[in-house]
């Protein structure tokens, strides 16, 4: 007996078809654990690609897993493109730990938009953070030279954004070239995600609409938690692909979105630990995802893009 063809709906929804490649954890909420949640809730399909299966983040003391190749990344976009499901409006990068990942996923970037040539790269270039890079230190000059010039969207922190423009950034002046240079190298939507300078914490976003005319820039000042938390940078750029869309000519006003369900996420997180007696600045706190579901879809902006002239 001969099966009918099965008919994948691969067309984008109302607001997007996103491939997230991305780190998975079983338990605890970083990577895709931590992306395709909140992308679902505003309204996205969400396929993702675990680059790591692991049994939790690894900062606990140990922890178990699995590791995906370039080789078998690449199986599983050949699998999706024999059966014609590699349309999608969106691809979403975080942590990626070697040359050969990073390389296979410039393949994928060429391929997605063989299929379709509008695709949208939203690319975080997670390396590191607070002056140390935990990456191989060959992945820079990957996200230098091959990764940035391909990508619409990049959302470094301070440290990630210093190694891709090669200059220190010590104010919000610094904050604004390093966007301008990265304009120059391709994207058109820069957001540094956290700048921390003189005991202030802000975001600075720069959207490069047209060439020749200077970028629409602008920072959005964010009050300071005194905790540590994971999976907050992969949540921020989620949020950031998913506002964007939304409002594509307006990025300030989706940064005011991301931040604005992100900081109601980790108030949220540091009341929840505290109820339980837990000290919330003791150690890393796991963000009460599940529990913020109205924060994501209907966020409340109390801190605004301020533009720059």
């Amino acid at each position: 007996m001969s099966r009918a063809p099965i008919l994948a709906l691969a067309l984008p929804s109302g607001t997007g078809r996103v491939l997230s490649i991305q780190s998975h954890t079983v338990q605890g909420y970083v990577g895709n654990k931590s992306a395709v949640f909140p992308l679902q809730l505003l309204g996205y399909d969400v396929d993702p690609i675990n680059s790591v299966q692991f049994s939790n983040h690894t900062g606990y003391p140990t922890f178990k897993g699995q590791v995906l190749d370039g080789e078998q990344l690449w199986d599983l976009i050949e699998g999706l493109e024999a059966n014609n499901l590699l349309y999608y409006t969106h691809l979403l990068t975080g942590y990626i730990g070697s040359v050969s990942f990073l390389d296979t996923i410039l393949k994928v970037v060429e391929k997605l938009r063989s299929v379709n040539p509008g695709l949208i790269y939203v690319c975080d270039p997670v390396m590191g953070d607070e002056g140390k890079l935990y990456v191989p230190s060959q992945l820079v000059s990957v996200y230098r030279e091959k990764v940035v010039p391909v990508a619409s969207m990049l959302t470094p922190n301070q440290f990630e954004a210093e190694q891709l423009t090669g200059f220190r950034i010590s104010s919000e002046k610094d904050g604004l070239e390093a966007c301008r240079v990265l304009h120059e190298a391709g994207p058109s939507k820069i957001v540094i995600t956290s700048l921390n300078m003189d005991g202030h914490l802000f975001l600075i976003g720069s959207h490069l609409k047209s060439k020749g005319h200077p970028p629409e820039q602008f920072k959005i000042v964010i009050p300071k938690i005194p905790s540590y938390f994971t999976g907050t940078g992969d949540l921020m750029t989620a949020l950031l692909l998913g506002w964007s869309n939304k409002s594509p000519d307006d990025l300030g006003k989706a940064s005011e979105l991301a931040v604005a369900s992100l900081q109601a996420l980790l108030q949220r997180t540091v009341a929840d630990y505290e109820k339980v007696g837990f000290d919330p600045k003791s150690s890393s706190l796991e963000i009460r995802l599940i529990q913020s579901q109205d924060d994501i879809r209907h966020p409340l902006v109390r801190f605004k893009a301020e533009r720059y002239s």
